[in-house]
């Protein structure tokens, strides 16, 4: 049993949604989000990005965590978010490409993250973490959502489908990055309860993307239970903001690596350690190579283009990480021969998202470095690893495109 609960929304009028919202606060720089907010005294980069209006030395400071505050009331106050008058479900679905996803704006329980209801498949950094949650229990509010994941469900799929054909969308716009963003809020009781009861038929939720911000939102509501030590658990502090996508419709890219140098060997005798647990097979076309199927790698060295593939024998196919092609590069390659032996905190090893495209690999492998082009991890290798309750190698998915921030707020305490 899964729960997402309808929620009382604090967004933008349909006016103003497209200069509000943002992209998520950690997919970009300090520059960057001065740059994207310049002129635009609605972009919602003021509430999550306040350092843009401090400065960067004071990111995580209590002055900027206040000002992420102070911008949130005068969001409110300017009218640039209102609360909706009662709980909604909303609809958002994502135009990228021609692809089309849809999910379900709603809040799922704290403590089904907590009893593992919720699935994870990722580590969390304390420092990631702790930013979070000084910003959301400064502001009372979930200011972003997690992005959750659930096997497919008839019963929810038929309920928005018939949702969709016979309502006109609250918000419907393009963004600059080039997605469409489309909402719509469903407010019909009968259309909430049946989404509800759909979602109790779910056995488990999956965190595809945001697993910073479930521990952050799960540690607030921790602070706000001790505070109030009466509570009932009905309070809006022990539910956490998400979209949740029928795993259908969810889009992994490639998460690529880059190692800035062949670790003191030249590239004849690299290719030829390498060729112990790999078949490697030079590009028979100029350009960069993209893996056709799993356990397949396309290679950058001294720019040149190969294909090299795992040999039988050398991972389990069983096992739900040794059998990731990130875990077959890592435990044959990256650590034996180029002496990455932890990915986490190797400064000589970069990870490049599929969305940036194979020639930044050549550009960033260069002529002394090694890049490798993964094929992407699927649904179901996610889903196997959470059901296992095994965590994924660092840099695993790249999910496309990213929740836009602003569309949606959940204050925790009203």
């Amino acid at each position: 049993m899964s729960t997402i609960r309808p929620f009382a929304a604090l967004r933008p009028p349909k006016q103003y949604a497209e200069q509000v919202s943002s992209l998520p606060y950690d997919v970009m720089s300090h520059e960057e989000a001065c740059r994207m907010a310049a002129g635009n005294v609605s972009s919602f980069l003021h509430i999550c990005r306040a350092d843009i209006d401090t400065s960067e030395e004071e990111i995580h400071d209590e002055i900027t965590y206040a000002k992420s505050r102070d911008n949130l009331q005068d969001f409110i106050r300017r009218g640039f978010l209102v609360r909706d008058a009662a709980p909604c479900y909303y609809i958002y679905r994502q135009i990228m490409w021609g692809r089309v996803q849809t999910g379900i704006v709603g809040c799922a329980s704290v403590d089904e993250y907590l009893n593992g209801t919720i699935k994870k498949h990722e580590l969390t950094r304390k420092e990631k973490e702790l930013d979070r949650i000084n910003h959301f229990d400064a502001c009372s509010a979930q200011t972003e959502p997690v992005f959750l994941a659930y096997r497919k469900h008839e019963g929810i799929s038929s309920a928005v489908r018939e949702w969709i054909k016979f309502h006109k969308p609250e918000y419907d716009f393009t963004s600059e990055d080039g997605v469409t963003h489309i909402l719509w809020p469903v407010d019909d009781p009968a259309v909430i309860d049946t989404i509800r009861r759909g979602f109790e038929e779910v056995p488990a939720l999956y965190i595809a993307d945001g697993h910073h911000r479930t521990a952050s939102s799960a540690a607030v509501s921790a602070r706000r239970r001790e505070q109030h030590p009466d509570y009932t658990g009905n309070e809006e502090f022990n539910y956490l903001m998400a979209v949740t996508f029928c795993d259908e419709d969810l889009f992994i890219m490639d998460y690529n690596r880059v190692v800035a140098d062949l670790n003191g060997h030249s590239c004849e005798e690299f290719t030829r350690l390498i060729g112990e647990k790999f078949d490697v097979v030079p590009a028979d076309k100029m350009g960069p190579v993209s893996p056709r199927a799993k356990h397949s790698f396309g290679m950058c060295l001294c720019g040149k283009w190969y294909t090299i593939t795992a040999k039988s024998g050398t991972f389990d196919e069983q096992h739900p990480i040794h059998s990731l092609d990130c875990s077959i590069l890592q435990e044959n390659l990256l650590a034996p021969i180029l002496g990455i032996d932890d990915p986490r905190t190797s400064p000589r090893i970069d990870f490049v998202g599929g969305i940036r495209g194979l020639h930044e690999l050549e550009a960033r492998a260069g002529k002394e470095g090694v890049a490798f082009a993964l094929y992407p991890v699927s649904m179901a290798d996610l889903f196997r690893v959470a059901d296992s309750g095994e965590i994924m190698p660092p840099k695993s998915t790249w999910f496309e495109p990213k929740l836009r921030s602003g569309l949606f707020v959940h204050e925790i305490e009203q």
